[in-house]
């Protein structure tokens, strides 16, 4: 038996460079890979199979989306802490009214939804809370990243990458839209839903603009009218009202649907496959 020690030309060789290799790791859980410009369709699919996943989970067949400026403060100016403590009042009423807190047959329905965020969509979130139910908070990473506020139902807040998935997902529930003031995030959102309507691409949910003083001053309508960019018949996909009241009092009469009401049903589909085309 030769007992004499092998060279290191003798050696066999190591594999530790094939195991180091990203090529070897595995593909779901290579970020460098993932992350890389290929993959951005598996990513936009990601995004959206993650919160429908959890929404399922969750019953959510149908939402309430509140959007308004992140800006506001409860202690700030008069006119902020009116929007704050009315949308708040608001999202209370519909929680408690629109099946938020039901179990229709495994549903809930007229959840909450807003982006997350503080301000309105703090607001929102709270008072859905403050009646027992369940937010959702549809979040977005930006540069100087968005935290989510500290209402919306842990199980229930999600974090997109991309704002076309996150408004997908605000817009595929929505039962009814809700507009307080806001800046380019709200006008982007309202405006979205608003272009969806006019074309016919979505069911006609009833959209309610809070604060008539604010929309009018921020938004010519009548000029749009008057240079012939819009119908006139096209204001009529929106209303306005004053007090948490009148919104959801809006919401009935334009045919919100939720459970145990007489009003009419939504002609929203209440199948999420459907929406999801």
């Amino acid at each position: 038996m030769n007992d004499t020690p092998q060279t290191s030309e003798e050696a066999l060789p190591s594999n530790v460079e094939q195991l180091r290799s990203p090529a070897y790791t595995l593909a779901a859980l290579d970020q460098g890979f993932l992350l890389g410009d290929s993959m951005r369709g598996v990513r936009f699919l990601l995004e959206y199979a993650k919160a429908e996943e959890c929404l399922r989970s969750w019953g959510v067949r149908s939402t309430i989306v509140v959007f308004g400026s992140a800006r506001v403060r409860e202690d700030g100016p008069e006119s902020h802490a009116r929007w704050y403590r009315e949308a708040r009042a608001f999202a209370r009423v519909a929680s408690e009214r629109g099946g938020a807190l039901t179990s229709n047959g495994g549903h809930r329905d007229n959840v909450i939804a807003t982006g997350g965020g503080p301000g309105i969509m703090e607001a929102a979130n709270r008072g859905a809370g403050d009646a027992g139910a369940p937010s959702i908070g549809f979040n977005i990473t930006l540069p100087e990243e968005q935290q989510p506020n500290p209402y919306s139902t842990p199980a229930l807040t999600f974090r997109f990458h991309y704002f076309a998935m996150r408004k997908m997902h605000l817009a595929m529930r929505a039962n009814a839209l809700v507009a307080f003031p806001g800046g380019f995030g709200t006008f982007d959102e309202l405006f979205e839903i608003l272009t969806l309507r006019q074309t016919k691409k979505a069911p006609a949910i009833p959209i309610v603009l809070f604060d008539e003083q604010y929309w009018r001053s921020a938004v010519n309508f009548e000029a749009l009218i008057d240079s012939g960019t819009i119908d006139r018949s096209d204001c009529d996909l929106f209303r306005f009202a004053e007090t948490s009241e009148d919104i959801w009092s809006e919401l009935l009469s334009c045919g919100l649907g939720a459970p145990g009401l007489s009003c009419p049903a939504s002609q929203f589909s209440r199948t999420t496959s459907s929406n999801a085309s």
